[in-house]
């Protein structure tokens, strides 16, 4: 019998998760409403008709969070056949929960003039064409755009509700005729694109993300920063796997630490989660019971400079990625990733299951000042099948890659498997080991691991929920 999001949530419940997040954390639980919003727009297929698009409910929405009391929320909630809300950025308070109902969608706006930090909307166009930053834009860098829920200078708040919460990447924007992914599909040629985060935490202490439901995010859907203890218990993350380019699902980074993330199903664009050890690193981060399916994995950096440590990656399946198990950087923001154990991780279906490399080429340089060094990595009972390419590639002789495998193994050795080693050093054992490693070059192998037959995979590879709240 499959069980539903729901179902396994509750059996979840009196677990008490303890793992290298110091915290000790347990499922959240929704508050009291201190007002309930009803719905006054209708959706239209799986967006809002245009003549509803000039009837924001951000305003609203905002009043409620400013006049709420800590320790209650927002409810956002069905009326008759309305089920829709659209809103331009929100800001939460501290204390304060932002409840999106069962069978809501709250809209984030088309207009990229709602986000604007500075000035006015315009055309697509190139960086050197550019004369400011504006949001729906393409510029040399900076950032120009709001997100729609910001979390800054907060404690204690939440996101919650067993509704959605739609970015609408892929809408033409108002005004313009191109999508927010357009945009950033435009700006490989060169450039920023300028686009608003789904939800963004920065010195937001104790933040919850509960049940919901994010998908289309223009860009990535949550990032964490400079803050202490981050809960994400029962997210999905729903975005198309091609054509939404730089839609990481959740990524913590900078300055943080004692983040959990749970019983979570994640498929998107790019990154399923990426640590990130940029600015002041990362420490003390679980993640664990999750499933992720298309996007490009498990990741750690590319920003490592700051030191990323105390990471622990529990029962968790890949099913399809780009990428699995990834730990990825380069000599321009590269620093000492350490302390990381992946422990009963299965992959299937992904053309590069396991994959810690230091050539990362997609931003930065590869050479550079602050070459990346991978050492204490521990994989543990890790099981792959589909074939693909398995990297252990340290930067020199002095910045090296220093691994354990015990209990990593191939289900299907025939289905054809490649391999990279260079300035590693791997330790194999006491688990078994199936991967048939080269030499490499400027590489070691040590330890005796056992012969043995790796275990299924078959109960952790579940199909991507279904939305039962919107049939």
């Amino acid at each position: 019998m499959r069980l539903s999001l729901p179902a396994l949530l509750l059996l979840a419940f009196p677990v008490l998760l303890s793992a290298q997040d110091t915290r000790q954390v347990t499922e959240p639980v929704i508050p009291t409403a201190c007002v309930t919003l009803p719905a006054q727009l209708t959706s239209v297929g799986h967006t809002l008709a245009e003549a509803d698009e000039n009837k924001p409910d951000t305003a609203r929405i905002q009043k409620a969070i400013d006049h709420c009391a800590k320790g209650q929320g927002v409810l956002l909630q069905t009326s008759g056949k309305a089920d829709a809300f659209l809103s331009g950025p929100l800001e939460l308070r501290s204390g304060v929960t932002l409840i999106v109902g069962k069978g809501v969608t709250l809209y984030a706006s088309r207009d990229p003039l709602a986000y604007e930090l500075q000035g006015q909307s315009g055309k697509i166009i190139s960086a050197k064409e550019s004369a400011g930053i504006h949001c729906g834009t393409i510029t040399e860098n900076g950032h120009a755009c709001l997100p729609l829920i910001a979390v800054q200078n907060v404690r204690d708040s939440a996101v919650m509700g067993e509704g959605v919460i739609d970015g609408r990447g892929g809408e033409k924007l108002i005004g313009y005729n191109y999508t927010w992914w357009e945009l950033a599909e435009a700006a490989r040629k060169g450039g920023r694109q300028q686009a608003p985060r789904l939800v963004v935490a920065d010195y937001a202490d104790n933040f919850t993300l509960y049940k919901i439901t994010l998908k289309n995010s223009p860009n990535f859907h949550v990032t964490y920063n400079h803050g202490n203890g981050f809960t994400v218990w029962g997210l999905k993350i729903d975005t198309p796997q091609r054509g939404a380019r730089n839609t990481d699902g959740v990524d913590p980074g900078n300055g943080s630490k004692n983040i959990t993330i749970t019983h979570s199903w994640i498929r998107t664009g790019d990154d399923n989660v990426a640590i990130k050890g940029g600015g002041e690193g990362i420490r003390n981060m679980t993640v664990s019971h999750s499933h992720f399916y298309w996007g490009h994995g498990m990741s750690i950096g590319s920003e490592t400079d700051g030191g990323v440590s105390a990471i622990r990656v529990e029962d968790l399946s890949l099913d399809g990625p780009d990428n699995g198990i990834r730990i990825k950087s380069n000599g321009s923001r590269g620093g000492l990733t350490q302390d990381v154990v992946y422990d009963d991780v299965c992959v299937r279906n992904s053309p590069n299951p396991i994959t810690l490399d230091t050539g990362y080429t997609a931003a930065g340089t590869v050479q550079g000042d602050h070459p990346p060094t991978m050492r204490q990595v521990t994989l543990h009972n890790v099981r792959v099948s589909g074939g693909g390419k398995i990297t252990f590639n340290g930067y020199d002789a002095k910045h090296r890659i220093a691994t354990t495998l015990d209990g990593v193994l191939l289900t299907d050795p025939a289905a054809g498997y490649r391999y990279l080693l260079q300035h590693s050093d791997l330790t194999l054992g006491p688990g078994a080991i199936n991967l048939q490693l080269p030499a490499g070059e400027d590489s070691t192998i040590a330890g005796k691991p056992a012969s043995g037959q790796p275990e299924g995979c078959a109960e952790k590879f579940l199909p991507f929920p279904q939305d039962s709240s919107h049939p």
